[in-house]
């Protein structure tokens, strides 16, 4: 399969757009006032949480470059869970 290649404005739009989409999502549980999130598994009943990482483990989007900017964040907050153990939700905002 050929690889597609996208630069320049529209490649840019489209990484933000992934990285909005995540990061709007784990907003949400952000801070003292923050909700909680229901994720839908594809196996097993739903899940009500407001971890950042577990959040952002669940996305998943359709558009390949909106994708790219979705793992990006994503590694953030799996870094940052790997490190620190905690402020997940933080870093996925500030990235």
């Amino acid at each position: 399969m050929a690889k597609q290649i996208a630069f320049d404005e529209a490649a840019r739009r489209s990484l933000e757009a992934g990285m909005n989409k995540l990061a709007d999502a784990v907003r949400v549980t952000l801070g003292p006032k923050g909700r909680n999130v229901v994720l839908d598994k594809k196996w097993g009943s739903p899940t009500i949480t407001n971890d950042g990482v577990s959040i952002a483990k669940e996305i998943e989007l359709e558009d390949p470059y909106e994708r790219i900017g979705a793992e990006l964040v994503k590694e953030v907050a799996k870094k940052t869970d790997d490190v620190a153990g905690d402020g997940t939700t933080t870093a996925t905002v500030l990235a």
